[in-house]
């Protein structure tokens, strides 16, 4: 194994999940390069594995990647994991990975559970084709401008978010896709797994308004190949907007760009219509 970088998947929950051949793995390389070393040590523990770790997160991979390179040369065997999952997928490792490819240096992968994976096909959404998006961006702006550039594709969307930023996101999804289906995964593998599974209005009203708990994937259905819908239906989409927060502006305008209707109509039909909170 003496000069290898092995790419080892680790549990995202369930330790029961650890592979043999991970666990194997894990006990012949000379050093571990860890996310949080403090983690996998108690990961190492369970398995009765004494192994010397070595930090690898993002703030100091760019640093710690020469110096596993002066060790790989050197014929020392490293296995890299992450705090759960495959190395390298919203994880640090890409660096090192890409700099052993380019040097010439033996790179195998140990293969085991993945949180976007996990998801998707627990989701009930189409899995023949996806797109991982791994974590938005946390200001609205940028996050919208995200969200805008994959609207017309047809392929399920994978992303992670914050448990504390899910309805956030799932408003958002409202404003740039429509009342799409969507899965929200939390906790998986772990004893308190759940999925919420509907439409995205339908979601955010069951989970309310108190924060969640745990690590969270989103599955989003991709675009439909139907016609824009007519006036009528672009109003009804309006208002599910507005009572899931949305001004009435905002909504129509949001509408009027996703599906090509005027927004000025739109807006006019919600400003009549009889009931509705004033948020203009």
């Amino acid at each position: 194994m003496g000069g290898t970088l092995w790419l080892v998947g680790t549990p995202i929950g369930n330790l029961g999940d650890l592979a043999p051949r991970a666990r194997d793995t894990l006990a012949a390389v000379d050093l571990i390069a860890a996310e949080d070393t403090r983690r996998t040590g108690r990961l190492l523990k369970g398995f009765e594995i004494n192994k010397p770790l070595i930090s690898l997160f993002e703030g100091n991979e760019r640093d710690r990647t020469g110096e596993l390179l002066v060790r790989l040369r050197a014929g020392t065997s490293v296995a890299l994991v992450t705090d759960g999952g495959m190395p390298a997928i919203s994880d640090p490792g890409f660096r090192l990975i890409r700099a052993c490819a380019e040097d010439g240096i033996d790179v195998r992968v140990v293969p085991g559970p993945s949180a976007a994976v996990a998801a998707l096909v627990i989701s009930g959404l189409p899995t023949d084709r996806f797109s991982f998006e791994g974590f938005l961006p946390r200001k609205r702006g940028d996050r919208m401008r995200r969200l805008e550039s994959v609207r017309d594709d047809p392929r399920t969307l994978v992303v992670f978010e914050s448990p504390l930023r899910v309805q956030v996101l799932l408003r958002d999804v409202l404003a740039a896709f429509g009342d799409r289906r969507v899965a929200v995964a939390r906790e998986l593998t772990k004893l308190h797994e759940e999925v919420h599974r509907g439409r995205a209005s339908d979601v955010l009203s069951r989970l309310g308004d108190a924060p969640l708990k745990g690590e969270v994937a989103v599955v989003i259905e991709g675009a439909g190949e139907g016609g824009a819908p007519d006036a009528e239906s672009g109003v009804e989409e309006a208002r599910g907007l507005v009572a899931n927060g949305m001004r009435k502006r905002d909504a129509a305008r949001a509408v009027g760009e996703r599906h090509g209707l005027p927004a000025n109509e739109i807006y006019r039909a919600l400003v009549a219509s009889p009931g509705e909170p004033a948020r203009h």
